[in-house]
């Protein structure tokens, strides 16, 4: 890639925040509807298939498109497809928020999560092509608290909608608000986003997109909606045929002469080890989150709202580590992979423990910041020092697998723990279940970080 213009300190900070201004928007859209979900049944009379889809539609969408799009930007270039991911997006917000009726919900829904997976790899690929060194390793600080926190703040801010009822709109404004975030952000972002042209001209791999988008619709369409229908025998078959489609994916991608997916991104030593580490941890918190709330609210009998508040200790030692370790000396940053997990499932099993019967109140303020921090610790370092092994001209594959990899993470531990959850006898023995079982993912993510620490940049 040839850059326009090279990077300029001054234009630095304000392109970062237009860039995770719109990570946070398309973050935060994928759970914020799972706190409005009862109230948008009740609002538009709607089915629980309709529900399905309008929730989990999001997901699916995104978890196909996101390759695709982000070799997209090769194509368009990074600047332009963020900008046309980023419109697209808000103009699909106005009509979530305008729908008369669930159908035009669930074909509005999709369309955002489209806008949402043509803009958010654009982002990561950004940040690797226009910063470098430590400013790198700072903007990817930032990058990575917004990319798990706007699960949570999802949460919160679909909880607080719910609850205010803004405007007598319900559950509306939980899209709306995009609209005007999104308009401020398509008129800033021309003028300071930085953009690079291809060096040569790029082509779509159409076979490969084709072999993808089957296999990937099939892996994680059986992994959404097969445990709500208690598995059943097609949502079996469906994932074992989207498992061998994969395969055959990255088989043919080895041999295509401009891959969708360039496997040459995999081949520096740490970079496979790295990112599978990354993906445990985020898939970890994704299924934590989910069992926590779903025990707040099912068995102590919080509300949405309060449920997302009790979060935000883990959102603030989150924040804190991943705007803070880039500061530590280097010795310290290459243990923080490795002690990070540890603190995360130690945090994890205490709240389980103490939270069985009521909530901890103060108690559990540092112990779920010590988790977020822990979870921080086991991320950010980790995808710094990847994106730091794979040459430049990759940025858009390692920005494609660092946004599906936690994705399906997330989807398959919420498929298999969410099941380990609801089988147990109590929703305090489920979700005790659950932390044991990532306890034991979050020690295979550490050996897994073990391995990158002796790898060195490209």
């Amino acid at each position: 890639m040839t850059e326009l213009a090279p990077p300029v300190a001054v234009r630095r900070g304000p392109m970062l925040a237009v860039l995770l201004a719109g990570q946070v928007m398309a973050s935060m859209d994928g759970s914020i509807v799972s706190v409005s979900a009862q109230t948008i049944r009740a609002d538009l009379d709607a089915g629980g298939a309709a529900i399905q889809l309008i929730v989990s539609g999001y997901l699916l969408t995104t978890g196909v498109l996101l390759v695709t799009c982000a070799r997209l930007g090769d194509i368009l270039g990074h600047r332009r497809a963020f900008l046309m991911g980023l419109g697209w997006f808000t103009a699909a917000s106005l009509g979530c928020g305008l729908a008369p009726g669930a159908e035009v919900l669930v074909f509005a829904r999709i369309a955002q999560a489209a806008g949402a997976a043509l803009l958010m790899p654009q982002v990561f690929s950004l940040i690797q092509l226009h910063w470098d060194g430590a400013a790198r390793r700072r903007a990817i600080g930032i990058y990575s608290m917004v990319l798990a926190l706007g699960v949570a703040l999802g949460q919160i801010v679909g909880g607080l909608v719910v609850s205010l009822d803004l405007f007598g709109l319900g559950w509306r404004p939980a899209f709306l608000i995009n609209v005007p975030i999104g308009v401020v952000l398509l008129a800033v972002g021309p003028r300071v986003l930085l953009g690079a042209r291809p060096e040569h001209r790029q082509r779509l791999d159409l076979i490969g997109v084709g072999v993808l988008t089957v296999a990937m619709t099939a892996f994680t369409g059986s992994l959404i909606f097969g445990p709500e229908h208690g598995w059943p025998a097609w949502a079996w078959v469906s994932l074992a045929f989207g498992i061998g489609l994969l395969f055959f994916f990255f088989r043919y991608e080895t041999t295509a002469r401009q891959p969708l997916l360039d496997p040459k991104a995999l081949r520096p030593a740490g970079v496979k080890p790295g990112l599978a580490a990354c993906w445990i941890v985020m898939g970890c918190y994704t299924v934590f989150l989910l069992t926590l709330t779903l025990h707040l609210q099912s068995a102590l009998r919080f509300s949405p709202f309060e449920a997302g508040l009790a979060f935000v200790p883990y959102a603030v030692g989150f924040g804190s580590l991943s705007l803070s370790w880039n500061r530590f000396r280097p010795g310290v940053q290459r243990l923080l992979p490795l002690l990070g997990p540890v603190a995360f499932a130690v945090g994890a099993a205490t709240i389980a423990l103490l939270a069985r019967d009521q909530w901890p109140g103060l108690v559990s303020v540092p112990i779920l910041a010590i988790a977020g921090a822990g979870h921080a610790a086991g991320y950010s370092p980790l995808i710094a020092q990847v994106s730091s092994l794979v040459d430049i001209r990759f940025a858009s594959a390692v920005s494609a697998l660092n946004s599906t990899g936690p994705l399906l993470a997330s989807v398959t531990a919420v498929a298999g723990l969410g099941s380990v959850y609801f089988a147990a006898p109590t929703s305090a023995d489920g979700l005790v279940r659950v932390v044991a079982s990532i306890i034991g993912l979050l020690v295979l993510g550490a050996v897994c970080a073990l391995r990158v620490r002796s790898a060195r940049p490209s």
